[in-house]
């Protein structure tokens, strides 16, 4: 079990760049998914992306129906107009939760652990965990949603 550190804080360089694609899935890539399972499991967390454990690769994790699945490449590819906001947290922002708001449903297109391109939509929570981890992978944090913080 390979537990990495995770970066901290809303000014980290790291958690404000844009990820990069990949083109498939290698070994290292496959031993960064699992580090990184090994990482959220270890942390209860309902997803982390990439750039929260200081790697620039376009990946996340996100529970999904209730098991951690693998993103590469994640593309929200459609959201719902229809919103409701709900507090945040962040394994990257310790004690900080913001009220965020959210597509209640999107379509995603990712690559799998396998290198298959994979399709799904996805409704309320596993939305929103989505929505929360592909934002990590622009750049994004939840403090920026936030209107005083």
């Amino acid at each position: 079990m390979s537990v990495l550190p995770i970066l901290i804080g809303a000014d980290h360089p790291l958690l404000r760049k844009k990820t990069k694609n990949i083109v498939k899935p290698t070994k290292e890539i496959l031993k960064l998914i699992k580090d990184m399972q090994d990482t959220v499991k270890d942390a209860d967390g309902a997803g982390i992306a990439a750039p929260q454990v200081g790697r620039t690769e376009r990946i996340c994790l996100a529970l999904i129906s209730g098991k951690m699945i693998p993103l590469i490449n994640p593309k929200i590819t459609s959201k719902s107009k229809e919103q409701e906001s709900a507090e945040e947290g962040c394994l990257s922002l310790p004690d900080i939760a913001v009220s965020v708001p959210r597509s209640v449903e999107i379509s995603l297109k990712y690559m799998d652990a396998k290198g298959k391109p994979q399709e799904r939509k996805l409704r309320d929570f596993d939305a929103r965990v989505v929505q929360h981890e592909v934002d990590h992978l622009e750049g994004i944090l939840i403090v920026d949603y936030a209107q005083n913080v």
